[in-house]
């Protein structure tokens, strides 16, 4: 059930427009689902994700932000976009046209609300 519940995440993580990769990744940096358009290092990519994600949470404690839900990487023609999803889980994206990265940031933000709720 977990894992039929995991396929459906990343199937609609998959599914925003822009979303050219994508992972559910558990807060330890583990890969518990993905779809990636390319090879590269999977656990390096989930344990870098987590790493990325918490690192930005503590800056966002030392300077007293009220929450830190997402961090952007933004490159020459890529954006990876790492989100907070409840307490056991983050999603992590790569959108190849940056153009598209604030849409995809909103419609990943109502994805990961949904996996914190039943998650």
């Amino acid at each position: 059930m977990l894992k039929e519940k995991i396929s459906v995440f990343v199937d609609k993580i998959k599914a925003i427009e822009g979303v050219s990769a994508c992972a559910l990744i558990s807060r330890d940096g583990i890969i518990a689902g993905k779809f990636f358009d390319q090879d590269m290092n999977e656990p390096w990519f989930g344990a870098l994700s987590a790493t990325i994600l918490a690192s930005a949470e503590s800056v966002g404690s030392i300077i007293r932000l009220k929450t830190l839900d997402s961090v952007t990487i933004r490159a020459e023609n890529t954006v990876v976009i790492v989100m907070g999803a409840g307490e056991n889980f983050l999603i992590a994206a790569i959108v190849r046209d940056k153009t598209n990265a604030d849409k995809v940031h909103t419609e990943m933000h109502a994805v990961a609300k949904k996996i914190g709720e039943v998650m």
